[in-house]
C-alpha cells in the first residue's frame, strides 16, 4: 500500500529537517534523494512556500508531485514585495502589471473556481485587494470593474 506525505516546503531550499525528515524517515526511503529531487523541481519557486506531495510505494520507490504556490505568494513575487500591506486599501505595498495577473491566472487556472480566463484574472485581482497591491497603478476593485466593462477583453483572450 502506498504512503503519501503532503508538505509545504520553501522552493529550492527543502531540508531533511522538519517537516520532511520526520514524515519520510519512518517510510524507509533515502530522505536526501527525496530532498534533492524536491529542490530540483521547486527551484523556479525560490523564496515561496510550495505544496509538495511525496508518494512512496511498497517497493520503496517514490514519486514527487509539485503543486503551484498560493496566489498570494505569486502576486507578491510578481509585485517584487516580501510582505503585503499592513492596511490593505489604505497603504499600497506594490504594483502589479496586468500581464502578470493574467500569467498568474493561467498558472492557477486548474485549481480555481473560474470557468474562463476573465473570471480567473478577477480572482487574482481580488487577491491583490487583500495583499494591498495595485494593478497598473489602479486600485484592484477599479481594475475588476474595468475588466467587467470589457476594457481589457483584448488582453484576456483565452
Amino acid at each position: 500500500m502506498a504512503e503519501t506525505v503532503e508538505v509545504l516546503v520553501p522552493g529550492g531550499k527543502a531540508t531533511a529537517g522538519p517537516p520532511l525528515g520526520p514524515a519520510l524517515g519512518p517510510l524507509g526511503i533515502n530522505v536526501k534523494a527525496v530532498v534533492d529531487e524536491i529542490n530540483q523541481k521547486t527551484a523556479e519557486f525560490n523564496g515561496m512556500q510550495v505544496p509538495v506531495t511525496v508518494t512512496v510505494d511498497d517497493k520503496k520507490n517514490f514519486t514527487i508531485e509539485v503543486g503551484i504556490p498560493p496566489t498570494t505568494a505569486l502576486v507578491m513575487k510578481e509585485a517584487g514585495i516580501t510582505k503585503g500591506s499592513t492596511e490593505p486599501g489604505a497603504l499600497v505595498a506594490g504594483d502589479l502589471p496586468l500581464e502578470a495577473a493574467v500569467r498568474i491566472a493561467r498558472m492557477k487556472f486548474d485549481g480555481m473556481l473560474s470557468y474562463d480566463l476573465k473570471s480567473a484574472v478577477k480572482e487574482v485581482l481580488g487577491t491583490c485587494v487583500s495583499v494591498g497591491v495595485t494593478v497598473e497603478g489602479k486600485k484592484p476593485r477599479e481594475m475588476i470593474q474595468a475588466v467587467n466593462d470589457g476594457e481589457y477583453d483584448g488582453v484576456l483572450v483565452a
